[in-house]
């Protein structure tokens, strides 16, 4: 099958072609923000990694900066790319919250992680009580458990939940 060019631009790419529409809603993205944080200059990350923004890594110098406007307009972008993994690989129905958590996580692992995950498997069984425990196995960086990241896994695993995600610290020994 062809694609057709954007306006003289390159072909879109697959994952922008999806049956389901779901989005991230602003919970989610208040979640996401929360723990990415927003950062105008690059910076490495725990894995040496260089980031900027709510947690933008594609095409990153060391000496990059970027206003708060461009690192919003950077979030939007990735949000649909990232939505878009959660529309193609879940295979089973979601409520809001339980989308806006695999976002935040896939958001932050990629998605190389989440097709390859017990996670997705897990999901796609139709087991969803079991997908929080999956979510907070996810809390290791470079090989070590970090602290941000076992709280982070806490709180995307109470919004999957359905529950307030804001209550992550009331649950770190979940």
């Amino acid at each position: 099958m062809e694609i057709e060019p954007i306006r003289g631009r390159y072909p879109r790419p697959r994952f922008c072609r999806v049956e389901k529409t779901m989005v991230i809603s602003t919970a989610g993205i208040d979640l996401l923000t929360h723990f990415e944080g927003l950062r105008l200059e690059a910076y490495q990350d725990s894995v040496g990694v260089w980031t900027i923004g709510y947690g933008h890594t594609k095409g990153v110098t060391p000496s990059m900066k970027i206003t708060e406007a461009q690192a919003n307009n950077l979030l939007r972008t990735e949000l649909i790319e990232y939505q878009n993994y959660i529309n193609e690989m879940v295979k089973v129905d979601l409520i809001q919250c339980e989308f806006d958590a695999l976002v935040c996580w896939v958001y932050n692992l990629g998605p190389t992680n989440l097709q390859s995950s017990t996670l997705l498997k897990v999901l796609n069984n139709g087991d969803k009580p079991d997908v929080p425990t999956q979510i907070r196995r996810w809390n290791k960086a470079g090989g070590n458990i970090l602290k941000g990241l076992v709280r982070r896994r806490a709180a995307e695993a109470l919004m999957f939940s359905g529950r307030d995600w804001k209550t992550y610290l009331d649950s770190e020994n979940y």
